[in-house]
């Protein structure tokens, strides 16, 4: 089926709309969107001929020291209140409950592993990990399942989504705080890894992993 906007050879009919109505386009697109959207999803919105790119950037210092800012997520682009101005939401925020001690630890090692099988985890933190865990984790869509790895068993591997990433407010993953940050805010100390796999972490309330004590498990 031919597309009525282009010409036989291929030539659109109409030029681009100027790049300040791009940008407006572009704007209306992300406003209307709380999900982040990737460039080929805002461009398939738009008119033939139309610089999604050059919108996106222009759009991106327009909002520079805004109280919303045009945030890169992963793939992905979305419109989200100013870092610094985060306070005034949180009268908006409703806490449905937390998460346990071992979800939070099995949480980070998908993080900074990715991607990592379960036995991998349970390594890491030198205990069972539950399938509640997990499971909680799934239904939170902080993490999903990635491709299996191609050892005996084909076991099936874990990484952290966009929306986690969103969350955190963070582009990718390489964002995610190095050990000096950590140890810088408490989060992280030189006790040593656990034994062995013990019991299941719900029997158990382990003291947590030494990440950097940990040999190189995983494959690039």
């Amino acid at each position: 089926m031919s597309d009525p906007t282009r010409a036989d050879d291929d030539t659109p009919l109409f030029p681009a709309p100027p790049m300040a109505e791009q940008e407006r386009m572009v704007e209306a697109i992300l406003f209307a969107c709380a999900d982040p959207l990737s460039a080929a999803q805002i461009a398939a919105r738009l008119p033939h001929g139309c610089d999604v790119t050059e919108a996106l950037g222009h759009l991106r210092s327009r909002y520079q020291g805004r109280g919303v800012n045009l945030v890169r997520v992963g793939d992905g682009y979305a419109l989200r209140t100013a870092p610094d101005l985060g306070w005034l939401m949180q009268s908006e925020r409703v806490e449905t409950r937390k998460l346990s001690r071992a979800a939070i630890e099995t949480l980070a090692i998908i993080a900074y592993h990715q991607p990592v099988t379960r036995a991998e985890i349970e390594e890491i933190r030198g205990v069972a990990v539950s399938r509640g865990t997990i499971d909680q984790l799934l239904e939170l869509d902080w993490i999903r399942l990635g491709r299996r790895r191609m050892t005996p068993g084909r076991p099936v591997t874990f990484v952290v989504t966009p929306e986690f990433l969103d969350h955190f407010g963070l582009d990718s993953a390489r964002d995610l705080p190095g050990l000096k940050e950590l140890r810088e805010a408490g989060l992280l100390d030189s006790r040593p890894a656990p034994g062995a796999i013990g019991p299941d972490e719900d029997d158990i309330d382990p003291e947590g992993a030494n990440i950097a004590g940990q040999p190189e498990l995983f494959e690039d």
